[in-house]
């Protein structure tokens, strides 16, 4: 059923000519993860959903001033469900969908950015704003990784998730917490949006 659903999704982002291709999207959905009661990974007094945000507003800004339209599915410290994130994506035409968040694993001397796709669509803009991340933070690369995250997985527009760190690991923790990095973050995000939009 889980299967017909998000085929039925697909085609009618199809037919409604919601689907995204690099070259004529103008929108940009930024989701900053968690929020809320939902802290998502955290240590001591450093939360994973007041990173995404802040870097998600610096997000917005770049990518504002380069003209882009932009859509935050939430704009300060609250829940949002799952499926309203994908809904607030799949509501936008000619957009694409970045998903903010920070790691967490009980292995702390585990470092490194990863971004994950989930469609063979959002595969491009993947690896554009990976080697940017990577170009800007000049971290331990964890790669482009294929998983099935809800709001990249129930998308019909191409959506992918930035994990920037592990909140987990001292050095990198330390760096989150300078905004130094999470505009760099922010950066490499805008950076790899712009490469995929002219499909170098």
């Amino acid at each position: 059923m889980k299967t017909l659903s998000k085929f039925l999704l697909l085609v009618t982002a199809l037919l409604t000519g919601t689907v995204t291709h690099a070259e004529n999207f103008r929108t940009v959905v930024i989701d900053p993860g968690h929020g809320g009661h939902d802290n998502g990974g955290q240590w001591g007094l450093v939360y994973e959903k007041h990173l995404a945000l802040d870097t998600a507003y610096r997000l917005e800004g770049k990518l504002k001033a380069l003209g882009y339209n932009t859509v935050m599915t939430r704009r300060s410290d609250y829940f949002i469900s799952l499926p309203e994130r994908v809904n607030t994506g799949n509501n936008c035409r000619n957009a694409i969908f970045v998903s903010i968040h920070y790691n967490y694993t009980w292995k702390q001397d585990v470092s490194g950015l990863e971004t994950f796709y989930s469609t063979s669509q959002s595969k491009p803009l993947a690896d554009y704003v990976h080697s940017s991340l990577m170009r800007r933070t000049r971290t331990v690369d964890r790669k482009v990784k294929y998983a099935r995250f809800y709001v990249i997985r129930n998308s019909a527009i191409p959506a992918i998730l930035v994990e920037g760190g592990f909140v987990s690991n001292d050095p990198e923790r330390n760096r989150m917490k300078s905004a130094w990095f999470r505009d760099a973050i922010a950066q490499g995000i805008t950076d790899g949006v712009q490469r995929y939009r002219r499909g170098m």
